[in-house]
């Protein structure tokens, strides 16, 4: 997303592309020890076919490896329910820049033999070493999935419908994610996917995820009815069967690729207190008006994206202006999801990433 893997100086291109094998699962443990060129998509289906699942779910899950995603330290859309790598992962065998094999390859959950050297190397992108095997503890297969889309008034409204969503759903709370009307009418202009509900400003993904289907309708029933009747929601539907889940997550999933079929993107994986999110996209449409076709903000609490019909430095001036402006700089991270971008430097607040 912000330019990570583009090479620019002296860079290497490395592919794990042929380190495909999964070297054991343990299918009590739910431990899956695989090496880094395995691509996700692929892994997820190895282990759902054993009644698990992995415990990161990305867009790009098609084309990723697993040691890119724990390079990257990827997030996606279960993070809300799982957690991140740092505490999924369990052990990486890791190739430093001498040759030396590291060998954390651990399949142990507790292991406090001295330091937790895995921790150096997830998220750090091949600056430390590169990985070549990782183990990973895969939670067990829900037995029910429920996906809820819903339309919010404004931005206020779906920030309540968070809170009262893990409130209320707790436990089996799987995944909150969030769309303006812009992503829609993109999403229906390009791809063609109908909207289930009445046209709104925002509308967000619930999903829940458990082991008894009866108790988890109930739940997400009764947090439906309270949405509803006070005013957080003005429409809503519900999904259980699997060719329904998946449509209403293709509306989520596949808002990138209407963007890029707009026009040229530049994407922001924003890390920021969600209650000031969206203040930031308003500001930031505000001041770039007609340079830019679409200001737009999704995901899982986290992404800005500007559609641009030019290019030039004045848009990162502009950017920098409005974050300066709404005081966000000194609690945000640029990339919280996509890694660090060729062109941020960590020491510098204001450098900002460009181009995806």
């Amino acid at each position: 997303m912000v330019g990570g893997s583009v090479p620019v100086f002296d860079e290497i291109i490395l592919s794990t592309a042929r380190m495909n094998k999964v070297l054991s699962f343990h299918s009590v443990s739910g431990i899956l020890v695989c090496q880094a060129g395995c691509v996700l998509e692929e892994l997820s289906h190895y282990v759902e076919e054993r009644d698990f699942i992995m415990p990161l779910d990305l867009g790009a899950k098609g084309s990723c490896h697993i040691g890119g995603n724990v390079a990257t330290n990827a997030g996606g859309l279960r993070f809300l329910r799982y957690g991140s790598l740092h505490g999924t992962v369990l052990g990486l065998e890791v190739v430093l820049a001498d040759g030396t094999i590291l060998d954390c390859l651990t399949s142990l959950r507790k292991d406090n033999t001295g330091y937790d050297l895995k921790q150096l190397f997830i998220g750090s992108e091949g600056t430390l070493g590169v990985i070549t095997a990782v183990s990973i503890l895969c939670p067990p297969k829900p037995r029910a999935v429920n996906v809820a889309f819903l339309g919010c008034p404004g931005f206020a409204e779906v920030l309540q419908t968070f809170s009262t969503c893990k409130g209320m759903l707790g436990e089996i709370l799987s995944a909150f994610e969030f769309m303006d009307a812009v992503c829609m009418q993109l999403v229906g202009r390009y791809l063609h996917l109908a909207s289930p509900v009445q046209e709104s400003p925002f509308y967000v993904l619930i999903e829940t995820s458990g082991s008894n289907a009866g108790h988890d309708a109930e739940k997400l029933g009764s947090f439906l009815e309270h949405a509803l009747g006070s005013g957080l929601v003005t429409d809503g539907t519900m999904a259980t069967d699997q060719t329904k889940v998946k449509m209403l997550w293709a509306l989520r999933e596949r808002i990138a690729e209407a963007l890029s079929r707009d026009g040229y993107v530049y994407k922001y994986d924003l890390s920021l207190p969600v209650e000031r999110l969206y203040d930031i996209v308003t500001d930031v449409r505000a001041r770039l008006g007609p340079h830019a076709k679409h200001v737009v903000g999704y995901g899982h609490l986290g992404n800005l994206a500007l559609i641009r019909s030019d290019f030039g430095n004045w848009i990162r001036g502009q950017l920098v202006i409005s974050f300066r402006n709404r005081g966000v700089l000194e609690n945000t991270v640029l990339s919280a999801v996509g890694g660090i971008s060729v062109c941020t430097d960590p020491s510098d607040k204001t450098s900002l990433p460009v181009l995806e």
